[in-house]
């Protein structure tokens, strides 16, 4: 058996224990999970472990992430992205670039941040989108996140595309709902990709159709690679502004 981790590219349309399963059926190797669920309608990084690599699960979802998003600023939903059913917001001035991002930069560093109520986290041992589903939606309490920094890679209204680094537990959907708060507008993802967790890149990443296409070895980086060995050795890794495309490791652990 091998014991290691597959950086899978997930496709958008299926959910992360699906694209778990379908790794399952092509390596044959039943002792695995994924490290930090992707929604459906996201696609990109998701960190499958294999065998004794699945001690590492913990740590991995430890590390910041990286997505790139688009969003609509004149609509709302319940869910706060597209899979839910679109509904028009009132917006009494369309607020320029610079507004646009001032307001993302204010949600820099660690704030408190309510969950969407269609989320997977449990209530009472039930995930929160099921009750939603029975007409039982529930007001989660907010928690502490990090966002490491927000860059906007264009506006034009009410598109928006942008780039963010952030750790454990953050929703962008809930970031976009709290942005168009705190402009007046409305605030819906679109789309989602996540580009990195941790040193783990989309474009190093392999399809779940590659994968059926080549021998395990080529595709399972081992225990010793240095891609994982840094999971249980260094620091978490911080991504910057300066260089968004890759991040960098600091000295000291960043609390």
């Amino acid at each position: 058996m091998f014991d290691g981790i597959i950086n899978l590219n997930k496709s958008v349309g299926i959910t992360s224990a699906k694209a778990l399963y379908k790794v399952r059926s092509i390596t044959h190797i039943r002792k695995s999970g994924h490290a930090g669920t992707l929604d459906p309608g996201a696609d990109g990084v998701l960190v499958i472990c294999l065998g004794k690599a699945t001690k590492l699960v913990e740590h991995i979802m430890d590390q910041p992430k990286v997505y790139r998003a688009t969003a609509r600023l004149d609509v709302t939903s319940d869910s706060f992205d597209s899979d839910s059913p679109l509904r028009e917001v009132e917006v009494a001035s369309v607020p320029g670039r610079d507004e646009v991002e001032h307001t993302l930069a204010g949600f820099e560093g660690t704030i408190e941040q309510v969950p969407p109520a269609i989320s997977a986290l449990k209530v009472g041992g039930v995930p929160a989108y099921k009750l939603a589903r029975k007409g039982r939606p529930v007001q989660l309490e907010s928690r502490a996140v990090t966002i490491y920094w927000v860059h906007l890679h264009a506006y034009a209204w009410p598109h928006l595309d942008f780039e963010i680094a952030c750790g454990r537990g953050t929703y962008v959907r809930a970031l976009i709902r709290d942005v168009g708060r705190g402009l007046g507008t409305g605030g819906c993802l679109t789309s989602l990709t996540r580009k990195a967790v941790g040193p783990f890149w989309l474009q190093d990443a392999w399809t779940i159709e590659r994968l059926q296409t080549h021998a395990p070895a080529e595709y399972i980086l081992p225990l010793a690679a240095p891609s994982v060995a840094v999971l249980s050795r260094r620091p978490v890794t911080i991504p910057y502004r300066s260089e968004p495309s890759r991040p960098e490791t600091t000295g000291e652990r960043q609390a």
